[in-house]
């Protein structure tokens, strides 16, 4: 059984920064692609960032430039080091993982972390 764990949300000011980070821990087991989403109250849940297993990584247009994804995967974490943040980053952030092919190829989900950033 995988379980994904994400930490690291908090209150910050606008222009501050958080990390958050992403675990998937079980034996045996490998990410092959990670997404980080947000839902804002009130709206529907949104794409922020993905690092996927051959290095690349994608971005929603409002946080490129500011946010970067990374992972280390003999830890099977995933990260989100969100800078310059803004009022409309306030969400709840989550992290979809998918099990590379060779570990059953599964989605998994995590419970989420709040981002609060206040004026």
């Amino acid at each position: 059984q995988v379980q994904v764990v994400e930490s690291g949300g908090g209150l910050v000011q606008a222009g501050g920064s958080l990390r958050l980070s992403c675990a998937a821990s079980a034996r045996a087991f490998s990410i092959n692609v990670a997404s980080w989403y947000r839902q804002a109250p009130g709206k529907q849940r949104e794409f922020v960032a993905a690092t996927y297993s051959d290095g690349s990584t994608d971005y929603r247009d409002s946080v490129k430039g500011r946010f970067t994804i990374s992972r280390e995967d003999d830890k099977n974490t995933v990260y989100l080091q969100m800078n310059n943040l803004k009022l409309e980053d306030t969400a709840v952030y989550s992290c979809d993982i998918l099990g590379s092919p060779e570990t059953g190829g599964r989605m998994y989900w995590g419970q989420g972390t709040q981002v609060t950033v206040s004026s």
